[in-house]
């Protein structure tokens, strides 16, 4: 029987023998001190018996016996050499008692290398084990720029505190968001009960996945394992059975191909593009928004949680207004319901829950903080269309929607900057995530298009221990920038650009509009409006539907006393930018670290503004560090995924060292 087995084998390993010759790849094991002749090592630490994934196990130490094995282990010498016999006799002790005696090998870069037991190492590849009891010396090798070594300095990291060894990423900060997941922070010791807890976890999706055909994916591992973690929660993932992460995995399918695809998201800039598209690209995304078919009862019930009440936010305010604009215009073709104060996962939960309870087929979140527990929701429940409103979030279960309101900031900034006497204006932001720095320089170099020696100081609401107001004050500005909108229970005409006059009162002079109500119209007629048949966008990019002027959701209202010169410079710079004839972010930029942003008689791509992490050579202030921003902002900033703060680190790594850019 042993011997009958060796020979599958055998089989086994000549046939990936010669996959690996015709490719021109080595098709022998690799060897360590052949690796290791070209690295510099500058420690070995004995990490002690250890359970290490056989799929880790990728060659020798030496190379006296790599060449009887191909690079999957499996043997390529005769069933009748001594090699064969000794093989055969292992695989009947591993079938009768079990392998149990460790091998010895050694670790570099998170991989392994045995020198002592390849055979029971091919054995239990053959028999489909999960993992081998091994003595381990670990190799640290000197650290370098190099993307591998970067993710492996990142690894000893989180060895350091999980003592895991099983878990490998191929994005940097992934770590860190793992970290975070599991409800830890980075740097934070583990304890042996939640170092064990997380091996089951972890030990138990590693098999799910690999039976799910995962190594399918361009992808680890681990990488996946993080997209399931962060869409479940670690709590339910915990506890999950092997069965059961089956289950979820081909429910998250979509996500998991969109994450290995490096979660490209396709911005659709117009309206239009959504039918044509529908109708002509590939991408086909309409089928997506149907709800139902189009000979059934058109009739939506539809669905917006919010994270604040209207009363007291000036942001759900104005979704509320879209939401009633929407009653108007499609009368008793829809039925819309609002749900407010969902500002907690619970809340946010029960919400959605209750929504799809009471049958929407359409589910609005307008907070950012709302995303991932949407993409749980519409995993569970793909009938129900969920939209969140949020730029640069790459999901493929939800569709996301946003504003181009750095067109209307650009225009603000150019009155503001013809109106003021002086070159000092004023700018306050909540927060900084992608879109509103976009805002902020699109302000900057409105001001700067009119008067060249116009300065923008930029001051935080949500920062410690500072008041943006009295700051500004401080430095004798009087033209702001301010909130977009008013908030009903606290009205304040510091909103929109406004000016602050000698006697304290304030004269508003333009305010931005976002008309959430055309935004809402323009999508559901496209609901109304899809026919059968198309194919899914689903799985391979992630959808934002980024509108602007040209769309009308997005628009500047300047108040009647301005001069008449003045409104007719701000109506040519409005249909220009409606039109697409001008750019905001066109010709030369500068950042204020004196880089080249934009050259002359160029443009910035979408891409480039939606994930703006820079500040315009104009603009006096600075992105506050993550320190620096009260809790709720730090909440907030972290959905964002790869967030400003992660690509600001990333790109002054690649200032430092040009080389690597």
């Amino acid at each position: 029987m042993a011997l009958y087995d060796y020979a599958g084998a055998l089989r086994r390993g000549r046939r990936q023998y010669q996959a690996s010759v015709l490719k021109g790849e080595y098709p022998y094991l690799p060897v360590l001190d052949k690796i290791l002749s070209h690295t510099d090592i500058v420690s070995e630490v004995g990490l002690g018996i250890r359970d290490i994934p056989l799929d880790k196990i990728v060659g020798t130490k030496t190379e006296g016996r790599t060449t009887a094995f191909a690079s999957n282990f499996m043997p390529l010498l005769s069933e009748k050499s001594e090699f064969g016999a000794k093989w055969a006799f292992l695989y009947d002790h591993q079938i009768k008692d079990g392998i149990r005696d460790p091998i010895v090998v050694y670790e570099f870069m998170n991989q392994y290398y045995v020198e002592e037991g390849n055979k029971r190492v091919s054995v239990l590849k053959y028999v489909g084990a999960f993992s081998i009891t091994a003595s381990v010396t670990r190799l640290v090798p000197k650290r370098t720029d190099d993307l591998d070594n970067r993710l492996y300095y990142e690894f000893l990291d989180f060895y350091q505190v999980s003592f895991n060894c099983d878990v490998w990423f191929s994005k940097e900060g992934s770590y860190d968001k793992l970290i975070r997941a599991v409800d830890k922070v980075p740097g934070e010791v583990w304890s042996e009960d939640e170092r064990a807890i997380f091996k089951s976890s972890y030990d138990r999706f590693s098999k799910a996945f690999h039976a799910f055909r995962g190594d399918d994916y361009d992808m680890t591992c681990s990488d996946a394992f993080l997209v399931y973690v962060e869409l479940f929660g670690y709590e339910t993932v915990k506890n999950r059975l092997e069965s059961e992460i089956r289950k979820d995995l081909v429910k998250i399918k979509d996500e998991l191909l969109l994450a290995s695809g490096g979660n490209k998201i396709a911005l659709v800039e117009q309206p239009e593009e959504v039918e044509s598209q529908a109708e002509s690209s590939p991408l086909r995304l309409i089928n997506w928004l149907l709800p139902f078919k189009s000979n059934e009862p058109q009739t939506l019930k539809i669905a917006f949680i919010h994270a604040k009440a209207a009363e007291t936010s000036s942001w759900t305010y104005g979704h509320e207004l879209g939401r009633m604009y929407l009653e108007q215009v499609f009368g008793d073709s829809v039925q819309t319901m609002s749900y407010f104060r969902a500002d907690t996962e619970p809340d946010i939960s029960r919400s959605l829950d209750q929504a799809i309870a009471a049958g929407c087929d359409v589910i609005f979140t307008t907070a950012s903080q709302m995303i991932s527990l949407g993409v749980k929701a519409a995993i569970e429940h793909p009938e129900v269309k969920i939209f969140n409103c949020s730029v640069n979030m790459s999901y493929s279960s939800v569709c996301t929607y946003y504003g181009r309101m750095y067109e209307s900031k650009f225009l603000m900034g150019a009155l503001a900057a013809s109106m003021a006497r002086e070159d000092k204006l004023g700018y306050v932001a909540d927060y900084p995530i992608y879109g509103t720095v976009a805002n902020i320089n699109a302000f900057a170099l409105g001001a700067r298009m009119i008067n060249p020696y116009a300065k923008v100081y930029l001051e935080w609401t949500r920062v410690h221990d500072r008041d943006a107001h009295a700051e500004l004050e401080k430095e004798g500005i009087s033209f702001i920038s301010g909130d977009d909108m008013i908030t009903p229970q606290s009205p304040t005409r510091e909103y929109g650009l406004y000016q602050k006059l000698a006697d304290g009162t304030l004269k508003n002079l333009a305010t931005p509009i976002w008309h959430w109500g055309k935004f809402y119209e323009k999508i559901i007629n496209n609901m109304f409006r899809g026919g059968s048949g198309k194919k899914e966008l689903k799985g391979k990019q992630a959808i934002n539907y980024w509108w602007g002027m040209s769309a009308d959701v997005i628009d500047m209202i300047c108040s009647q006393n301005l001069p008449h010169s003045t409104n007719r410079l701000m109506g040519f710079l409005k249909s220009s930018i409606r039109s697409g004839s001008f750019l905001p972010f066109s010709n030369i930029i500068y950042s204020q670290d004196g880089h080249l942003r934009c050259e002359e008689d160029m443009s910035l791509t979408s891409e480039e503004i939606t994930t703006m992490n820079w500040l315009a050579e104009n603009v006096v202030g600075h992105i506050p560090s993550f320190d620096q921003l009260t809790e709720e902002a730090r909440s907030l900033v972290r959905l964002q995924g790869q967030t400003i703060y992660e690509t600001m680190d990333t790109e002054e790594e690649r200032r430092e060292d040009p080389g690597t850019i």
